[in-house]
C-alpha cells in the first residue's frame, strides 16, 4: 500500500474542473428518471460462486479498479475461505462491505489479504447490484437485507456468535441499517467506517465519485438509488439517524481525511459523540496525509487506524 500525494491532489483538480456540466446533467438525470423502466430490486443477497475468481493484491485503486472492470465477481485475496475458523486471538470474522460504484475486489484488494495474513477470518460481499463492477448502487435498506443475509452466512460457517464490520463510504453507513432495523446489533462487535456517508453528501461529492468511474456520469443520472439516498436531507438518512444514531452494544470508529472530496462536508461523516464512539481524522495524526475517499482504504496510516480499531489491545500509532 502507498500513501499518495501531490498525484492525488492534481487529480482532484481536474475533477472539479469537469465538475459544472457535470452537476447540471445528474440534476436533469435524477429528476428525469423513468422509474418504470429501473430493474427491481428484490433484496437477495448476490451470490457467492465457488468459481468466483481470486484477484491478486494491490497497491493502489486505479489498478484493483482495472482488474475488477475485466473481472467483476472477482474475490479479494484472503478473503471468502469458508473453511476459516477463528482463533482466540482474532475470535471474530471481519466482513469487508463496499460502497457505491464500487465493488468487493476494488474496495478491498489491499486489506483483506493484510487482514487474512494477520490471522483475521475475512469474507467479502458485492451487494447492490445485480451484475458488473459498479455495484453498491441499488436501494440501500435492500442492501443491509443482503449484507445481513451475507453475515448470517459467515457466522454459520465460522460458528462465530459476532462478526466486525469494515466498511467504505457507503458500505461504512449502511451497515447502521442493519445494526438498527434486521437485528445486527445482536450480531455485530464493531463496525469501522472509512470516510462513512453517515449525514449524506452534496451533489458535488456524488458528482466527483461518479468521475473516477467509467460510466459513473450515467449511471449516476439514471439508475442510482443509494446515490439519492445519500444525499444530504433525504428521508432514508432522517430515519436512520433520528432517535439516535449508534446502538450501545455496538462499537463503532469513523476514520476520515480532510481530503475527501466525495462526503461532502467530511465532516457529515462524524458520529455523534457516545461512549462507543471514536472519530479520527488522519491529519490529526500525520498532517502532511493528503489521501482522498476513494483512496483512503489502500492508504498505510487508514489501514492502521483499522487494524487498532479491530484489536484495540495491540494498537500501534500510524507511521506518517
Amino acid at each position: 500500500m502507498r500513501t499518495h500525494g501531490l498525484g492525488r491532489t492534481r487529480r482532484r483538480r481536474l475533477l472539479a474542473a469537469s465538475l459544472t456540466g457535470l452537476t447540471a446533467a445528474v440534476c436533469i438525470g435524477v429528476a428525469g428518471v423513468d422509474r418504470s423502466q429501473a430493474a427491481p430490486d428484490t433484496g437477495d443477497a448476490v451470490p457467492v460462486a465457488a468459481a468466483d475468481p481470486v484477484g491478486p493484491p494491490q497497491d493502489d485503486f486505479p489498478s484493483a479498479l482495472m482488474y475488477s472492470l475485466a473481472h467483476p465477481t472477482a474475490v479479494p485475496s484472503g478473503a471468502n475461505d469458508f473453511g476459516c475458523r477463528p482463533d482466540a486471538a482474532h475470535p471474530r470474522p471481519v466482513v469487508l462491505v463496499h460502497g457505491t460504484m464500487e465493488n468487493r475486489y476494488d474496495n478491498w484488494a489491499a486489506l483483506a489479504p493484510l487482514l487474512a495474513e494477520a490471522g483475521y477470518c475475512v469474507f467479502a460481499l458485492n451487494h447492490g447490484g445485480d451484475s458488473g463492477a459498479l455495484l453498491g448502487t441499488g436501494d440501500m435498506a435492500a442492501s443491509a437485507r443482503q449484507l445481513a443475509d451475507f453475515v448470517d452466512r459467515v457466522r454459520d460457517a465460522t460458528g462465530a456468535a459476532k462478526v466486525d464490520l469494515v466498511g467504505h463510504s457507503q458500505g461504512g453507513m449502511m451497515p447502521r441499517y442493519y445494526i438498527r432495523h434486521l437485528g445486527g446489533a445482536a450480531e455485530v462487535d464493531k463496525l469501522v467506517a472509512l470516510t462513512p456517508s453517515n449525514h449524506g453528501t452534496t451533489f458535488s461529492g456524488l458528482g466527483l465519485l461518479a468521475l473516477a468511474f467509467p460510466g459513473g456520469d450515467e449511471l449516476l443520472g439514471l439508475n442510482c438509488k443509494a446515490c439519492q439516498q445519500q444525499l444530504i436531507g433525504s428521508d432514508f438518512l432522517r430515519g436512520l439517524n433520528a432517535g439516535g444514531e449508534t446502538d450501545p452494544r455496538v462499537s463503532y470508529t469513523v476514520i476520515t481525511t480532510r481530503y475527501d472530496e466525495v462526503v461532502t462536508p467530511y465532516t457529515s461523516a462524524y458520529l455523534a459523540a457516545a461512549p462507543n464512539v471514536t472519530n479520527l481524522k488522519l491529519q490529526d495524526l500525520c498532517p502532511a496525509e493528503f489521501t482522498e475517499h476513494v483512496d483512503i482504504s489502500y492508504n498505510d496510516v487508514a489501514t492502521r487506524l483499522v487494524l487498532n480499531a479491530l484489536d484495540p489491545a495491540h494498537a500501534r500509532r500510524p507511521a506518517c
